[in-house]
């Protein structure tokens, strides 16, 4: 693994197959991307909403085209990769159920990854300071974030249940180090979760 992708991205990147098809949704500056085509002989593609991360994109070689999750990802086929990505998206879309299930339509596997609202700093910011905290994971002021649907790793599992979406693996993390299952919803600043359905 390179200890250049953050730690979500490592986990991905490690857990998928050499010489599959993936699509990262919200590729950002296309870390993963380059990953997975140089280091894992995937054959990667991306989706990035901002022009100018994606310029970067395709200037370094990385197939990614601009498009807005929300509405473009209806236009690829059912099943047209083995993976689809979601990485540190999820909490920005308009409708992450809806989300979703695009995701297990695009994808035989979806990874999702998120920050978790529930963890201990953000319940303290808010009990002490009465205020949305300011942390690693959630750097900006509420009202520059791009956040719009706080979910927390509890909110996220109760999703799954009521999808009948299969949780295949977990990971959880705190300042960058992985934590057991068992505490993650108040100790875990942000969650990856594999999932699939029949």
């Amino acid at each position: 693994m390179s200890s250049l992708l953050r730690p979500d991205l490592e986990v991905i990147a490690s857990h998928i197959a050499p010489g599959t098809r993936v699509l990262d949704i919200g590729c950002g500056d296309g870390a993963l991307l380059a990953e997975l085509q140089t280091r894992h002989n995937v054959d990667a593609r991306g989706m990035e909403i901002d022009a100018e991360r994606v310029e970067k994109c395709v200037a370094r070689g990385l197939s990614v085209m601009q498009g807005d999750a929300n509405r473009d990802l209806a236009q690829y086929p059912d099943k047209s990769f083995d993976y689809a990505i979601l990485s540190q998206t999820l909490q920005t879309s308009v409708r992450p159920d809806l989300m979703l299930d695009e995701l297990l339509r695009v994808g035989r596997r979806a990874f999702v990854s998120f920050p978790n609202f529930a963890h201990w700093r953000t319940r303290a910011a808010l009990m002490f300071g009465g205020k949305m905290p300011v942390t690693r994971a959630l750097p900006v002021s509420w009202y520059a974030t791009q956040n719009i649907h706080h979910v927390t790793i509890a909110d996220f599992r109760e999703l799954l249940a009521e999808k009948e979406v299969a949780v295949e693996q977990q990971w959880f993390f705190s300042s960058d180090k992985p934590i057991g299952a068992a505490s993650a919803n108040w100790r875990g600043e942000f969650a990856v979760f594999l999932l699939s359905r029949d």
